[in-house]
This record gives structure tokens, C-alpha cells and sequence, in this order.
């Protein structure tokens, strides 16, 4: 029987006997942690300067971890110049679970929500230690992403009360996170606590005026009323019924009016129910799903619940509109950066697909968005260019704009300027004359390659009208992106102090309902964060804190070497060495340049711009 390795919590290999022979040493736990977590083979050189940098022979000492990594696995290969996890000789492992299986899976690990490799430190390794910090952290939001994932799906399917009981588990994780107390008051309002929902709610409001001074959104509100299987008058009979108020929502919705369009889609829902036709029902709860994520801020639990309810129905009668559920499920995940669910839903969305184009590119889209916030470069570009040329032989331009607007971003944080200029071009010329709802996107990314050129009056021009619109249409992503540049353009112009105040705002701004686009945070936190080391402002220390536990938990894997750099710059002594060792596994030259540099007196300067460098290129 082959053993069952478990790195969350205190690790151990058991089998189905118990407890195998002990694993001896933290390095040799370190090591194994380490090759589980890794996509591929790591070279021996890589292994030794990481955890075995304190070892009079670092090859040495890793060549003994990995006997003793033998001696309890079994007759297993951990030989060669690169090792790789022997998955092959194991019966699995709980960490390879949780990032990549089912939930249902999960949900039954032994360590799910407990920290990785507890209890073990590793301060003679400074390197390898900012490496576990950050899994830790990632560890720990996918446990919390599964216990939302399961709890979500078990409402879905008839069962409130157990969903109720893995709500608890994420709260109790996570008590500041607005979405586990919505989901939590949800999954009580519908077993029939009406009682126990408000309660949570009051006590859910009292929480974060005390610990935060502030109020939650309405979101927690509307899920005391489960509104999502509420209609809002007598049923109308038949199909044609059904589909009348489906495309009333729909047209509702397109025309930004907002809550007339879910009330008919709620409303539709109700009726298609009442015709038993599985394929009107799934899409019907796809299309109310959709609205709720993208146009309602703060509902996502609601939308959320809707998709995952359309997955039930539509798995077997309609996998095109199945697919679509999954990857609307997975966009959910994406924008909070929970980025190891949401590519588990692209995996199921992708065979439910497929021969559909347009389902295709609208899956390869946020995958490729996903690889891009997650600092895999190439797998990103490579995905998101085949979801541009899908879209277009699906003739789904608005599609083919989102893509290579994404496309462009990934081209423009990898030093890739002039590279990134035709596309974003294009996106920018595009949007302008058919999706205007989504210009802020590509033409905030435009202002950015003015930027590098040091042209700073296009820049501000192009940043300003990305702004003004985001504005107008209330989206606190457009106004994110666009808030950060023209802070960057305050401090190329010298103007700290303004620069200051814009940042500020905009994180305000991007921050403002639990929903917004993580990553979009994030990089204006990262921003603020650069200004504040060049000045050396009181709250720096806690910003970049801040920043990283955002990047790590996430997988935001640039941004963490991002934040490590800052830390270097705040004379940490390990943050230099630990933003080489992360930056290694990242295919980007700008950002490989900037820790080469990380010890030059020009630090501070080369950390105020958008590219690493000063105001202008490297």
C-alpha cells in the first residue's frame, strides 16, 4: 500500500495501517514540501543554495535529506540532476488535493484550514523560509476558497443546513472576510433559521464596526431575505413566458438598469422551473448568475449560488451552459485571487465546452488572466493569444478586446513595451467604438507605455479620461487602474505629496465593495507602497505588510517579490537575497533587472516607477 503524504498541519506519511517510519530533520519536511508544491523537476544546485545555504557542504547535506526522504516514501527516484516529487510512488498528497481537486476531495483532508508544515521553523534559511511564508499563506486561502466552494455547492443541492456548518468553518477562519458572513446569514436564511440569520448579521455588523470601523456592505442585508429564489409576482405559465422574462433581464441589465433586470431574471428563473426543461432552467441561472457578478457589486454569494445551482441542473442536459457556470464560478475565485480554485473550475469548464468557440475564448480568457495576476508569463500569453484568435473566428469582437487588452497588460509588466503598443493600440481603437463600458481597461495600460517613454503629458491625458469614465460608470477597477497611474504620473512629475493623496484615494476607491479585482488592489497598494520607500512615510512598514500578506496568501507571485524588495529597501537584510531566490522561478527580464540592482544606492529611485527603472525605460 503506498503511502498518503500530509504536509497541512503537523506532517506525516501514514497508510492505511497508520503512521509510516518518521521523516527526521525540518530540512527533510522542508525539502518535501518544497518538491510537492513545484510543477516540475528542481535542479539539485536550486534545492542545496535553498535550504542547505548554512551547510559547510550544501550538496551534501541534500543528498542526505533525500535518503531519508527515501527511506520513509519507499523505493522512490529522487535521484538525477533535477528532482521531482515522486507522485508516482505515493498514494497522494493532501497539498496536491487541495490546489487541484475537487472539493469534495478537500473536504476531507485531515489538515484542511490548519497551516502548512506547523509547528517547523526555518531561520537558518531565510530564503526558504519567505518561500514557506508565502505557501502558508496560499495554503490557507485555498482552504478557505474550498470550504466556500462546498458550502455554496451543498446549498445548491438541498442541503442549507450542512452548508450552514462549513459557513462556520470559514468564518471562524477568516472572521474580517465581509463574503463568509453573507454566505454564512445565506445558508442559514434558507435552512429556515430566519432567527439565526439576523443574528449572524448583527453580529457580523458589530465585528467590523469594532474591529474596523466601518459597516459591511448591503450584500449582507440581502442575504437575510436568500433573494435569488425569490419572484417577484404569480409565475407566469409555460416556456414562452419563461424566455419573455429572461430577455427582458437581459435587455434590462445590457441597458444598465440594474435592478429591474434581476428582478426579471429572478423571475424567469421561478417560470422555468415550472417547465421542467432542464437546459431553459440551467441557462436561466446562468444568465442571473452572470449579472450578479458582473454588473451588481457586493452579490457575488448570490451569484455564486445561482451558478452553481445551474452546474447541477445543466451538467448532463447542457454542457455548453455548464461550462459557462464553471467559468463564471471561476471568475468569482479570480477576482478575489483565489487563483488555485479558479483554475480548477477553467479545468471542468474546458471539456464541458467543447467544440463552442466562443465558450472556448471566454474560458481561455480568464485562464490567461489568471497564469497573467499569477506571474506565469508565457503560458499566460500563449493562452490568451488563442482566446483572441477563437473569439475572432467566433466573431465575438468584445471578446477578442478583452483578451488582447489582457494580452497587453501581461506584455507591459514584462518590460515589453513596444511589443504591447500595436495591441493595446488596437484594443484601446476598438473599445472606443464598441464596447465603451470597457475602455478605462486598455486605455489605463496605453497611458502606461506613454509613461515608459516619459511622455507625460499623453499619459496624463489618456489616464484622466480613463478615470473620468470609470468614474461615471461607478466600476472601481477602471477607477483603480486609472487612479494609480495618474499617481504615477504626480510622481514623475515630482509631486509627492500629490501623488500621495491620488494613491490614497484610489485604494479607497478599488477597495470600496468586497468583490473588487484583488489584483487591481494589490497594484495600486504596490504603487503607494514605492512612494512611501522613497520617502519614508510613518505607515510604510504596515503597507508593505500589507502588500505582502496580500501577494503570498494569493499566489501573486511577482508582487510578492515586489514586496521583498521593498523590505530590502527598508534595510531588511533578507529581503534582498529572498526576492533573487523567488524571482528565479518567474519568466520576467524586467523583473529578474530589478533584483539584480537591488543593492545599488539608486534603489529608492529605481522603485518609483511603473517599469522598476526611474521615469523612464530601463
Amino acid at each position: 500500500m503506498r503511502p498518503f503524504v500530509q504536509l497541512l498541519g503537523v506532517p506525516c506519511v501514514v497508510s492505511a495501517d497508520g503512521p509510516v517510519a518518521p521523516i527526521r530533520g525540518h530540512k527533510a519536511w522542508g525539502l518535501l514540501a518544497y518538491l510537492a508544491l513545484q510543477p516540475s523537476a528542481v535542479a539539485r544546485q536550486r534545492l542545496a543554495g535553498l535550504l542547505f545555504e548554512d551547510a559547510e557542504d550544501p550538496l551534501a547535506a541534500l543528498r542526505w535529506n533525500l535518503r531519508e526522504l527515501r527511506r520513509a516514501l519507499g523505493d522512490c527516484t529522487l535521484r538525477g540532476d533535477a528532482i521531482a516529487f515522486p507522485h508516482e510512488h505515493v498514494a497522494g498528497v493532501d497539498v496536491a488535493v487541495l490546489t487541484r481537486g475537487d472539493w469534495s476531495d478537500a473536504l476531507s483532508l485531515h489538515g484542511l484550514g490548519c497551516e502548512l508544515l506547523e509547528g517547523l521553523g526555518f531561520s537558518s534559511s531565510p530564503s526558504f523560509a519567505a518561500w514557506l511564508q508565502s505557501e502558508r499563506r496560499r495554503m490557507q486561502a485555498t482552504s478557505e476558497a474550498v470550504l466556500r466552494e462546498a458550502a455554496l455547492s451543498r446549498v445548491a443541492g438541498g442541503a442549507p443546513g450542512a452548508a450552514a456548518e462549513l459557513a462556520y468553518r470559514l468564518v471562524s477562519l477568516d472572521p474580517l472576510d465581509e463574503n463568509a458572513h453573507v454566505l454564512l446569514v445565506r445558508c442559514l436564511a434558507a435552512a429556515g433559521d430566519g432567527v439565526g440569520a439576523a443574528r449572524q448579521a448583527a453580529a457580523c455588523r458589530e465585528l467590523f464596526r469594532r474591529q474596523l470601523g466601518v459597516a459591511p456592505g448591503p450584500a449582507l442585508a440581502d442575504a437575510l431575505h436568500t433573494v435569488t429564489a425569490t419572484p417577484t409576482a404569480r409565475p407566469a405559465i409555460g416556456r414562452a413566458g419563461a424566455l419573455a422574462q429572461l430577455e427582458a433581464g437581459e435587455a434590462a441589465i445590457g441597458a444598465g438598469v440594474l435592478e429591474a433586470g434581476l428582478q426579471c431574471l429572478r423571475r424567469a428563473m421561478v417560470d422555468a422551473d415550472g417547465t421542467g426543461d432542464p437546459a431553459l432552467r440551467t441557462r436561466v441561472r446562468v444568465a442571473l448568475g452572470g449579472a450578479l457578478v458582473h454588473a451588481a457589486r457586493g452579490r457575488d454569494e448570490e451569484g455564486a449560488a445561482a451558478l452553481h445551482e445551474a452546474l447541477a441542473i445543466g451538467r448532463e442536459a447542457a454542457p455548453a451552459l455548464a461550462a459557462a457556470a464553471c467559468r463564471e464560478l471561476g471568475y468569482v475565485e479570480f477576482l478575489r485571487g483565489r487563483y488555485e480554485r479558479a483554475l480548477a473550475w477553467m479545468a471542468r469548464a474546458e471539456p464541458l465546452a467543447g467544440d463552442c468557440l466562443a465558450e472556448r475564448a471566454r474560458i481561455a480568457t480568464v485562464k490567461g488572466s489568471i497564469l497573467s495576476d499569477t506571474a506565469y508569463y508565457p503560458a499566460a500569453m500563449e493562452t490568451l493569444r488563442d482566446a483572441a484568435a477563437w473569439a475572432l473566428e467566433a466573431s465575438e469582437p468584445k471578446q477578442v478586446i478583452y483578451a488582447e487588452s489582457m494580452l497587453g497588460r501581461a506584455m507591459i509588466l514584462r518590460g515589453e513595451w513596444e511589443a504591447a503598443r500595436p495591441i493595446v493600440d488596437r484594443a484601446v481603437d476598438q473599445a472606443g467604438r464598441l464596447w465603451t463600458a470597457f475602455l478605462p481597461w486598455p486605455l489605463s495600460f496605453r497611458a502606461e507605455i506613454d509613461l515608459s517613454d516619459g511622455q507625460l503629458e499623453s499619459a496624463a491625458e489618456r489616464f484622466e479620461h480613463a478615470f473620468a469614465l470609470g468614474c461615471q460608470l461607478g466600476d472601481p477597477c477602471w477607477e483603480g487602474i486609472a487612479g494609480r497611474g495618474l499617481g504615477l504620473v504626480a510622481m514623475a512629475r515630482g509631486d509627492a505629496a500629490r501623488a500621495e493623496e491620488i494613491l490614497l484615494d484610489t485604494l479607497a476607491r478599488c477597495t470600496r465593495p468586497p468583490d473588487a479585482y484583488l489584483w487591481g488592489e494589490a497594484y495600486v497598494l504596490e504603487a503607494l507602497c514605492r512612494l512611501g520607500v522613497s520617502r519614508r512615510t510613518s505607515p510604510i512598514r504596515r503597507q508593505v505588510d500589507e502588500l505582502m500578506d496580500i501577494a503570498a496568501r494569493t499566489g501573486m507571485r511577482e508582487l510578492v517579490v515586489r514586496a521583498h524588495l521593498l523590505r530590502a529597501a527598508l534595510d531588511d537584510p533578507d529581503g534582498a537575497v529572498a526576492a533573487r531566490t523567488l524571482a528565479t522561478d518567474i519568466d520576467n527580464p524586467a523583473l529578474t533587472a530589478l533584483t539584480l540592482n537591488v543593492d545599488s544606492p539608486a534603489v529608492g529611485l529605481q522603485l518609483v516607477s511603473p517599469n522598476g527603472s526611474s521615469s523612464l525605460r530601463q
